[in-house]
Order: structure tokens, then C-alpha cells, then sequence
């Protein structure tokens, strides 16, 4: 008997596939227009899916050549198949799976750094998008300074490739002023508060540390670069063996870099392009003149709640997001954190209910065919805590309010950094500020009020007025105490 083996998918292989999983463009069809910093899951199912709809709605030269800072392997993955990948949408017990052909290009950063900042440098491409998540920037998440450290000061100061996301992006627009590239939006799709400002910022700080006399590439930048903000919004879990058969069932080939995500998407972007853009509004996104209303909203609604949910989720011992909102209470938790906190710390885009965005966040995360691990979501927590939760919490207490749900967030985060869930299993503590949360734990006192004095002092999350408040000292302490004593279960079953 035969043995068949599953082909790899590839431009040999679109004609085999469902008509309705075939690309809207084919990778090579289209030039180049946008570099993207960042291959990962998200990208690809939010982007790049926008911008092939775009492309094929309304034509242009939009290709995206994508760049991978560290990971290898996903550039192999991407040139075997030609530089197509699925995205399979899932909701419940259904699932629509398509090819995306939007890649013109891949790089990788770490082995050709000087063919990324050329890039950068060419006038064929007029806009750069990232995607490599809040300590990328490399900036301190409490006051938005850049963080110095040797790597980055010899990509600012010395000849050798570029190794950071700050040092990468500064070497390119020095190349493309010294070459006179043309005007270049820097577009920032990741979940930092006013991103598009954040990343002006880092490439002004950045600069100043160039040597040498930089007048003139400053007044270049401010006269053909901008900085638009955007809130991007799509559930999209790690990939894992899972995505893959899914992908290779619907498709009848094999897809290295399948993703998948949930059907809900939005994408609200500021239309600030000096040199054009892909008709992103045709595919559905939202063009506005001030993205920060919703970026608020995202930040401190869907990202604050999800935060929360895998902290103590985690703690609880619930593998995905959607098995910890079974557990009793915490619906009700999270419904009270939204509408006592977060809706009277911010004014929402016109028309929108803070309340009503909550009630649908909470029915998107309850869908178990996202498999959103918490331990996923619990990553990189001192990056997330301010723009997620800790702003939330200011802005009440400016108010005179006792943001009481805020304070659980930032409990159960401490509870979780601990590094023990409540059944006793280890917690990995996956964070770029591990060691001084581990230094600062192995030094506290066992009570709660001393966890919580020692997490509060790292000053680069919680801001000294913030640290110093009597007021979210006291709830935190509260909380963690309830926490430690009694378990995530039986604090929410008694706490709403």
C-alpha cells in the first residue's frame, strides 16, 4: 500500500486548495511598501490580514517584507512555504481557515541586521509597522525613559550591526536621511499607552545619544517622519500542534506558521502617512485623528481584564483564560473592576459604553476555542501593570476614589509572582525584571504587608505616589492577604 505524505504549502499548492482558503494576493505579485518588526502570531493574523484585504480591495505597492528579531525559525518556516502562512478564524465548535499572502519579503534581524536598516533606508518603502511587544522598546513602563544598557549604547555609538529594536530603527532612519529615502510613517501596533507619541519619544531619546553633531537628521525627522498611534485588537493565542492540524485539515497541506484567533478584530489607526498607505479602511479599519480614546479603552478594559484573569487564573491552577472565568466569582469580579474602575478613570471614544465594551470582552474570553493560556497572558507582568491596571488606579485616586477591583489586580499579581499557585505547583516567573522581584521577595518578611512593601518599591512599575498611597497600600495588602489565606476560589466567591 501507498504511504501519502501531507504536501507543504506553497505557491505549487494553492490550486489544490478549498477555492474559498486561497490568498487574495500571491507573495511576489505585489512590491514591497511596509517593513514590519515582528513575526509573530499576532501580526500575522492582524495586519497582515488588513492589509491583504487592502491590496486586493484597492491595489498599491504594500507588500510587507517581515522582519523577525530573534526567532530563526520562523523565517525558515515562512521561505519553505514560499512566505505563505493560514490564519484559521474559530468560534465555538465552527472554524474557516485562509491562506494569507501579504509577505513579499522575510529577514532576519539577528543575521542580517545591515539588510534590515537598508531596508529601512529604501524609498520604495514608506511605512514601518511593529509588533514586538512592550519590552521591545526597551522603554521603562512607568516614566517612558529609554533604557540604556551596553547593547544599546554600542548600537547607538559604535559601527557594529544593531542588536535592539531602539538601535535597529534609529541605524535605519540615519540611513534613509543620509540617503535621502523619502518620507516614512513609524506606525506602533503594540499595547503601549500612546504609542505612537512613545515611539517618537524613543527615537528622540535615541538620538541624543548618537555622537556627533545631529541637527540636521532631527529636523529631517521632523519634517518627513511621523509617529501615528493605533490600538490594535484580536484575540490570537500561542500556535501550537493544535493550530497546525487544524490548518493542514481545512487545507490538505502542511503549514508551519499557522496561526489562529478568534473572528472579533479591530484596528483604529491615526492617518498620519507622509508617504501613503494601503486602503486599511477599506478592509475595515478605523481612521481617526486621535486613536487615544480607544487605545484607553483597549488597554484598561480588554487588556486590564485579561491581565487579571490569567494572574489569578494561574494562581487557581486554570490552564486558558476562558476555564478560569468558569470559576465561581470571577465574572462577577471582573464586571465590578470595569464598571466601579474603569469606566470612571476614563472618557471613552464617542458613542461607546465603558460597561458594554466590559460585557463583551468578557463574552469573547469565555469562548474555550481560544485556548488563551494564562501563563501566556501572565507573561512580562511589570511591562503590562501600569498601561493595563496601575493607570486605572491613579486616575481614581486623583479622583478620590479607593479603586478596590484595581487593587485585586495588582494582588493577585504579586500572589502570582510568588511563584506558587495554590495547589503548590510552581509558577514560572517569566519577566525581564525577574531577578529584582526574586532578590526583593527572598528579602521581604512572609507577611503580606511585607511582600506587598517590597514589590511596591520597584519604582521602574509603580510610580512613588502611587507606592505611597496609604489608601492602595491598604487594598492591596487586603486582597493579598485574602489570597494567601484562603485561596483565588474561595476570595472570589466571597468577594462579589
Amino acid at each position: 500500500m501507498a504511504v501519502t505524505t501531507t504536501p507543504l504549502l506553497g505557491l505549487d499548492t494553492l490550486a489544490r486548495l478549498p477555492e474559498r482558503s486561497r490568498p487574495l494576493v500571491r507573495p511576489g505579485d505585489v512590491p514591497a511598501g511596509i517593513v514590519h518588526l515582528g513575526l509573530g502570531a499576532f501580526f500575522r493574523a492582524h495586519q497582515a490580514v488588513y492589509t491583504e484585504e487592502a491590496i486586493a480591495a484597492a491595489g498599491g505597492d504594500w507588500g510587507i517584507v517581515g522582519v523577525a528579531p530573534r526567532s530563526a525559525q520562523i523565517i525558515a518556516d515562512l521561505a519553505a512555504q514560499d512566505r505563505l502562512f493560514s490564519v484559521t478564524t474559530m468560534s465555538g465548535a465552527t472554524a474557516g481557515t485562509r491562506v494569507v499572502g501579504a509577505l513579499a519579503g522575510v529577514r532576519h534581524a539577528a543575521a542580517d541586521p545591515g539588510a534590515v536598516v537598508a531596508l529601512l533606508a529604501d524609498p520604495a518603502v514608506r511605512v514601518v509597522t511593529l509588533t514586538v511587544t512592550e519590552k521591545g522598546y526597551r522603554l521603562d513602563p512607568s516614566t517612558g525613559r529609554l533604557t540604556v544598557d551596553g547593547d544599546l549604547r554600542a548600537d547607538l555609538t559604535t559601527a557594529r550591526a544593531p542588536v535592539t529594536i531602539p538601535g535597529l530603527l534609529l541605524r535605519g532612519l540615519l540611513a534613509r536621511f543620509r540617503a535621502d529615502g523619502g518620507p516614512l510613517a513609524v506606525l506602533s501596533c503594540d499595547n503601549l499607552p500612546s504609542n505612537g507619541r512613545r515611539v517618537r519619544s524613543l527615537v528622540e531619546q535615541a538620538r541624543a545619544l548618537v555622537p556627533g553633531d545631529t541637527t540636521a537628521f532631527g529636523e529631517w525627522l521632523g519634517a518627513s517622519v511621523t509617529f501615528p498611534g493605533s490600538m490594535v485588537d484580536r484575540i490570537v493565542p500561542a500556535s501550537t500542534p493544535a493550530t497546525l492540524d487544524l490548518a493542514a485539515a481545512a487545507l490538505g497541506a502542511r503549514d508551519l506558521a499557522a496561526v489562529h484567533g478568534e473572528p472579533y478584530r479591530q484596528w483604529v489607526i491615526e492617518d498620519r502617512f507622509p508617504g501613503g498607505r494601503p486602503a486599511w479602511d477599506v478592509a475595515g479599519a478605523v481612521l481617526t485623528d486621535d486613536a487615544g480614546p480607544w487605545e484607553r479603552l483597549k488597554l484598561r478594559t480588554l487588556n486590564g481584564v485579561h491581565s487579571a484573569i490569567a494572574y489569578l487564573g494561574a494562581v487557581a491552577g486554570r490552564e486558558t483564560i476562558a476555564a478560569a472565568l468558569e470559576i465561581p466569582g470571577m465574572r462577577a469580579a471582573m464586571t465590578r473592576f470595569v464598571a466601579e474602575d474603569v469606566a470612571g478613570s476614563m472618557q471613552p471614544p464617542p458613542g461607546v459604553s465603558v460597561i458594554g465594551y466590559g460585557a463583551s470582552v468578557l463574552d469573547r474570553f469565555a469562548d474555550p476555542a481560544i485556548a488563551h493560556r494564562t501563563l501566556q497572558v501572565a507573561m512580562d507582568g511589570t511591562q503590562k501593570l501600569p498601561q493595563r491596571v496601575l493607570h486605572t488606579i491613579a486616575d481614581r485616586r486623583a479622583a478620590g476614589a479607593s479603586p478596590r477591583w484595581g487593587a485585586l489586580v495588582v494582588a493577585a499579581w504579586m500572589r502570582y509572582a510568588q511563584g506558587v499557585a495554590d495547589d503548590g505547583r510552581a509558577l514560572p516567573l517569566d519577566d525581564p525584571l525577574a531577578d529584582r522581584i526574586h532578590e526583593r521577595l527572598a528579602t521581604a518578611g512572609a507577611t503580606p504587608a511585607c511582600v506587598v512593601e517590597a514589590l511596591l518599591g520597584l519604582d521602574t512599575v509603580f510610580p512613588p505616589e502611587l507606592a505611597a498611597d496609604n489608601t492602595v497600600r491598604e487594598l492591596v495588602v487586603e486582597w493579598l492577604t485574602a489570597l494567601e489565606k484562603h485561596g483565588v476560589e474561595a476570595t472570589l466567591a466571597g468577594a462579589a
